[in-house]
Formats: structure tokens, sequence, C-alpha cells
């Protein structure tokens, strides 16, 4: 049987009609054990499938634009939130040094992506990253992941805005909605304000980058102002007796309340508040000079970023005791009340505002990035790829998925989005930093790569473990002896792969440090928070896997082995073609 060809492309095409394609099917698992874990080279992404998108992104992006869409990324309205539920909870006064810990965690994160990015400056990100070391599906698998929670993320996001947005001008957020009686609880309020910042945003990027930038650096001033803000009005207001007494002596006191197992705990609520540094890897392909502004723009966000919540850290234990800090609203609840300071409580509204928009710009940026890129590989369709020949931007991914966020936003609950995030961003982290220690110390060429994939999942495993231990066991001495025999063995194992295994490859322009430590620092981290996620967040990454896994079988296999027929990732498969040929 002949295959007919695409006017899309004018090659062999399994989507040509109706009875070609269920005849593609039956080919499934030969296309899909060649394609699935098949590698694309440096050379071939910032080459040939760059070319897919047909315009070229512009290089106006310096150090300092990636520094402010590293900031506006990460120091969103959640810190106003987080910082206040991990001290009363967790860590008390200490807090600020949950901070620090997660701070330095982040920057051994970004370290990874960072060496990615220089030595791959495209716009894929993690996925770019996953897919010249692992291979197609399991990149295509962690970024339709990292897009939904992308997604998700920015709908909950700009829902909040309203919510914040109120507070700053006194008036309730029912008085912005509207409810739907014949929808269902949680989806029947609602909210033309959030739509309309995601579409006005949506515009922004679509228009330039640069714009984008510029805008993003206006608002991240403000809000950077309004945090200074209210870090001085802390320590103005506060009392430094605050830092040991709770206010009821009968709860624990001192510093470190809840000893090291409390700033551990803190730690690993506020890394969730470092999330948003990886969206500046997607701007890579615009950056003028990669190897000194990439360096300098991730490392240099997450270090002022750190500074910042430390400051705030510091300011919020001041002005309360640990024990009567509210959770949900610790500045704003600390001002309220208090007689002639209510008006703080508003200009912290108004700065949560402008994080809000800061943040959701800086993502909407990098999920359309993503989004290309992925549509570059063909296994979505390469329509997202495409370039806009006078903004230099990809407007069809920013539109498409401009507009999905918008749906959601309109009539979604926040708590039902926020159910649905957080999982797919740290499983992301994790992979990015296991690719980085297998592109290391696996050379290119028929070697096996098998001590090194033992090796992570060796050093996996052990992490998983120290994880519910932490999790599950009872405080006691039998739970110590379990966490330190196993950070023993992980850090044994560490150390017989270093001496075991050399590196294969180091890099000519910008390296992470301390390899493989750095990275399995990384890892580490990663599954804990990993394990510290609740039930729902499993549900909705099973939920959206099994779809990715569905989408991948049903077209994404097949249109990337159409490609490859057809040579879009530069080489003529002969067996392809002859498969093709035969269907």
């Amino acid at each position: 049987m002949e295959v007919q060809s695409s006017s899309n492309n004018g090659g062999h095409s399994s989507f040509s009609s109706l009875r070609v394609y269920l005849n593609s099917l039956s080919a499934t698992p030969s296309r899909l054990s060649r394609r699935a874990i098949s590698v694309s080279t440096s050379s071939d992404e910032m080459s040939r499938v760059r070319a897919v998108s047909g315009e070229q992104m512009r290089r106006t992006l310096r150090w300092y634009d990636l520094i402010g869409l590293g900031i506006g990324g990460m120091v969103g309205a959640g810190v106003f939130v987080t910082t206040g539920r991990a001290s009363r909870l967790d860590a008390g006064p200490s807090i600020v040094v949950s901070y620090a810990i997660a701070g330095l965690c982040a920057l051994l994160s970004a370290f990874c992506y960072t060496e990615f990015a220089v030595h791959l400056p495209v716009a894929g990100g993690a996925f770019s990253y996953i897919r010249i070391t692992f291979g197609e599906f399991p990149a295509f698998f962690t970024g339709a992941n990292l897009i939904m929670d992308y997604v998700m993320s920015n709908a909950a996001v700009s829902r909040s805005f309203t919510a914040y947005l109120g507070t700053a001008f006194g008036i309730s957020t029912s008085k912005w909605r509207f409810v739907v009686s014949g929808l269902p609880k949680g989806f029947n309020e609602i909210d033309p304000v959030a739509v309309l910042v995601v579409l006005v945003i949506t515009v922004i990027i679509c228009c330039s980058t640069r714009e984008s930038s510029k805008v993003n650096m206006i608002m991240t001033a403000f809000h950077i102002a309004f945090i200074f803000f209210v870090i001085v009005m802390g320590f103005i207001k506060g009392d430094s007796k605050n830092l040991s007494s709770p206010a009821n002596p009968e709860h624990p006191s001192g510093f470190f309340p809840f000893g090291a197992a409390g700033v551990f705990n803190g730690a690993a609520m506020v890394y969730l508040s470092y999330i948003g540094y990886d969206a500046v890897s997607t701007m890579a392909e615009e950056v003028e000079n990669p190897v000194k502004d990439i360096p300098v723009g991730v490392s240099g966000s997450v270090a002022i970023v750190t500074v910042l919540y430390c400051l705030m850290a510091v300011s919020m234990s001041m002005l309360l005791p640990y024990d009567m800090i509210d959770p949900e609203a610790p500045f704003s609840a600390a001002f309220r009340g208090s007689n002639g300071w209510e008006w703080v409580t508003k200009v912290v509204g108004i700065g949560a505002s402008f994080g809000i928009l800061t943040s959701l710009l800086v993502a909407m940026l990098g999920q359309a990035r993503y989004m290309c890129v992925i549509g570059r590989s063909r296994v979505v369709p390469f329509w997202f790829a495409k370039i806009h020949p006078k903004t230099s931007t990809p407007v069809n991914a920013s539109t498409f998925l401009g507009i999905f966020t918008a749906a959601l936003a309109l009539f979604t609950d926040l708590n039902v989005l926020l159910n649905l995030v957080s999982i797919g961003t740290l499983f992301v982290f994790y992979m990015v930093a296991n690719a980085l220690i297998f592109r290391r110390y696996v050379p290119v060429g028929p070697t096996k790569p098998w001590p090194t994939l033992c090796f992570l999942t060796l050093f996996s495993i052990t992490s998983l473990v120290f994880t519910l231990i932490w999790k599950l066991v009872p405080e006691g001495k039998p739970k110590a002896f379990m966490l330190g025999a196993s950070a023993v063995v992980a850090i044994a194992i560490v150390m017989i792969f270093q001496c075991v295994v050399p590196q294969a490859r180091k890099p000519e322009l910008w390296g992470v440090p301390f390899m493989p430590w750095t990275p399995c620092v990384s890892i580490f981290l990663n599954i804990f928070l990993l394990g510290s996620l609740d039930a729902p967040s499993y549900v909705r990454f099973g939920f959206f896997s099994g779809l990715i896994v569905l989408v991948y079988l049903l077209y994404g296999v097949h249109a990337s082995s159409d490609a490859e027929a057809n040579g879009s990732f530069g080489v003529k498969d002969g067996q392809v073609i002859k498969e093709l040929t035969e269907v």
C-alpha cells in the first residue's frame, strides 16, 4: 500500500487519510522502539530543528533583563502566604534559616539549568536538555507535564490577582465575580478580571520579547519597592524579643523552637517560592551573549531573591511572635487592627498585585517557548513552532496557551487549580539534574551507559528511602539512626561513582562546579519535596501523564517518524521510508 503525500510538507504522512492512519497504528511498536529514546544532537537543535520555526527569535536580551525576568518569575504573591505558613507550622523565627537553605538548594538546581542553557541556547529549556540526553519520549513526557503545570498555575495566579486587587482597594472579591447557579460548585464563580489580565499579558508577550522584558522590569521595580517598604515597616514596628519568645509560654521558645527538623521542614515548604527561574532558561535563544549573560542572569536572580526572602522572614518574625502569625495572610494580619497602621494592609495588597502580574508574565513567556520547541520536534503539530516574521515571537503557541489559560481562569475555583500544580515542575527539576550527570559521564558513541544509569537509579532510591523515613517514621532514636544510615549510604554511592566512573566530557564554556555533588543535591532535594506533596497532586500527575502517553502513542510518535522520513531531522532514514511505503 502506498502512503499519500502530505500537502503540508510534500512528504510521507501517517495522517493523509483515515485508512493510512489506522494502518500506521499497526506500526506503533516498531516506531516507538526507534523514536522513544532517539536523542537529538546539540548541533541539530541549534540548526535544523530551530529552522522549523522559519523566522528566528531576535537576540535582544542582556543579563539585567534575565535578572529582572528571574526576580519577576520567582517573587510572586505566594511569598506573602508561604512565609507565614512555614513560620507558624514548622520553623518559627528560624524561618530565615529555612529560606537561606532553600535558596542555596535553588541555586544548585539553577546551576544545572545554566550549564545546559549556555551549551544549548535554544528556547526549549528542559525539554531540549532532556531530548539531547534521554530521548524524545522522556523529553515530551516532562515538557508536556510542565506546560500543564504552567497553565494551571497561571490560571490560579490570575484568579488570585482579583482577590489581592480587592484587598488593595477595599472591595470584596464577590463584587468582581458573579455566580452562575447552573454550574457545579468550584466552577460556578465567573471571574472576568482574571480573563482580562491573561489576555492583556498574552497580547504583550506576542508583540515583542524585548518590550515584555521592559514591562516586567517596570512592574518588578514597583514590586520590589513595595517589598522593601513592608520589610522596613516590619523592622520599625517589630520587636526583637519576638525572635525568641512566643506569645504563649507553653509553646516551644527560642530561635529554633522546633529544632533542626523544623528548619528543614520549613525549607521544603518555602522552596516552592523559588520556582520560576526555570522560565529564564527558555529565553536563552533570545539572549545576546549566552555564555556571559545566562550565568549572571540565572544565578544573580536566585541570589537577590534569597536575600529579599530572608529579609522578609526576619521582618515578619519581628512583627509578631511565631505562634500569633496568621498562616494565610501574615503581613496583612500583623497590621490589621493596629491603630494608624491599617493602610499598610492595602499597601501589601498592591505589592502582591504587582508580584502576581510579573510572575504571570514570565510564566506565560516560558510556557509559550516550551510549546514552540515541542512543536519543532513534531511530536505536536509544528504550527505551534512558527515564529511571527514581524514580532519574532512564537505567536501561535502564545495565543493558544493564553486562550486556554483564560478559559480555565474564567470559571475554575482557585482551590481546584492549586491542587493540580507543583509536581510537574519538581519532576522536571529532578530530570534536568539527572540529565546533567548522564551527559557529563556518558561519552558519545556506542559506549554502554549502564554504570551511570545504575548510579542514578541507586541514588534516587536511597533519596526516596530517606524521604519516606522522614515523613512516615515517628520521632525518636530509631528514626535518627535510619536517617543517618540512609545519608551515609547516599554519600558512599556518590563517592564510589566519582572514583570509579570518570567524566566523559567537560564543558568548554561554563560548567557546574563540584561534579557530581551539585546535581546530586538537586536530585535529593526534588525527591524530598516530591514526597511532601499531597495526594491530589499525584492524582493529577497520573491523570495527565496518562493523557500525555496517549497523545504520544496516537500522534507524537507517528508525526516524528514522518518528520524523520521526510528529512526534517536532517536524516533520510531508509528503514523509515520503507516502513511508510509498506503502510
